[in-house]
């Protein structure tokens, strides 16, 4: 990239917000050193228009380094407070940029941080009048509206979050009554980041929710009409109330962006004790042995009744995987009556 063409970079429209340490600020959007530093993160890769990048800066005070999402974006409209006379750039262009936490965490939130930006252009493409404000508020209003609901729905649970990560493991429908708007956005957020949707086959995940409702015929329902929500039809096991008390430990020292990181750390560790439980599946299908350790490791890692699910809808069309799983099945049936 040319010398030009960085310049010409340093006099793109910038909208800065920052949420650290967790207060909102908005900068003025001719902030040099900022600029400075957006435009050589730039020059030094390719940059697609809506896709954000993430980077550590350190800002006016020395040693101190916080999370950089920046964003590239086009749209026609010029939003008011990024005005500039300078004729040479094209006002159609402007970068993001969004500060708090660290870089790693601010990373964690890349991708819905990439659709806040997209909402922020689609709220340029409206006529109406009094979207300027709309905007404004819209923009100050990403650290609480991408990074704090995870924060708040661990908050609002406690312990009775264990329900809840059990009902998303499991593609349990959870059906929400009584609650505000932003309560069951917030609730439905922390389902979707929780499920491991993406991770597994998208027709293992399809089968594994018809399962889930053929078999239960009932959402879990909650009911946040009082202070303490309740639950109804909820199931857990030891796996999601280890990680409920993992959740409860980060929220005592209040840091939001820490409770994504617990809960990626969660579905790895679902993601790796499905495929252990597969690989063992595979060797019991030849050795007797193996299939006392799958019962075994089932009975252990504390989701048994979960993996054994996911399991038997992905062998369903393997006739000896599938007589394991059967097995494994009455194995676990019969070790739950004795344990009453």
């Amino acid at each position: 990239m040319t010398e030009a063409q960085v310049a010409q970079m340093q006099k793109l429209p910038l909208v800065m917000i920052s949420a650290s340490p967790w207060r909102i600020l908005i900068y003025h959007p001719k902030w040099s050193q900022l600029r400075s530093f957006i435009a050589k993160r730039l020059s030094k890769g390719a940059v697609f228009e809506g896709l954000g990048n993430v980077a550590s800066v350190e800002l006016k005070i020395p040693g101190y380094r916080v999370g950089c999402y920046y964003c590239l974006f086009q749209n026609e409209k010029l939003l008011p407070e990024t005005v500039m006379t300078d004729s040479e750039h094209n006002p159609s262009e402007y970068v993001v940029c969004f500060l708090g936490g660290s870089e790693k965490g601010q990373h964690t939130f890349r991708l819905e941080l990439d659709k806040y930006v997209q909402g922020l252009k689609n709220n340029m493409n409206c006529e109406e009048r009094g979207l300027e404000s709309h905007r404004k508020s819209y923009l100050s209003s990403w650290f609480e509206d991408v990074v704090c609901p995870i924060q708040r729905v661990v908050l609002l649970f406690q312990e009775k979050l264990t329900f809840l990560l059990h009902a998303a493991l499991s593609y349990t429908p959870v059906e929400v009554k009584e609650s505000d708007e932003k309560t069951k956005r917030d609730i439905n957020r922390f389902l979707s980041v929780a499920s491991l949707q993406g991770l597994i086959h998208e027709g293992t995940m399809t089968s594994l929710c018809m399962a889930m409702t053929e078999e239960q015929h009932k959402s879990v329902v909650i009911d946040c009409s009082s202070s303490q929500p309740q639950f109804c039809n909820a199931g857990s096991n030891r796996f999601c109330e280890d990680w409920m008390q993992a959740f409860l430990n980060g929220a005592e020292g209040g840091n939001p962006f820490l409770f994504r990181q617990v809960l990626e750390n969660f579905k790895l560790k679902a993601i790796q004790d499905t495929n252990n439980l597969k690989r063992f599946i595979r060797q019991a299908e030849m050795n007797h042995y193996a299939l006392f350790k799958c019962y075994m490791f089932l009975k252990n890692c504390g989701s048994g009744d979960i993996l054994l699910k996911i399991v038997k809808v992905e062998h369903e069309e393997m006739p000896e995987a599938k007589n394991v799983v059967a097995v494994l099945e009455e194995f676990m049936k019969e070790a739950l009556d004795q344990s009453f």
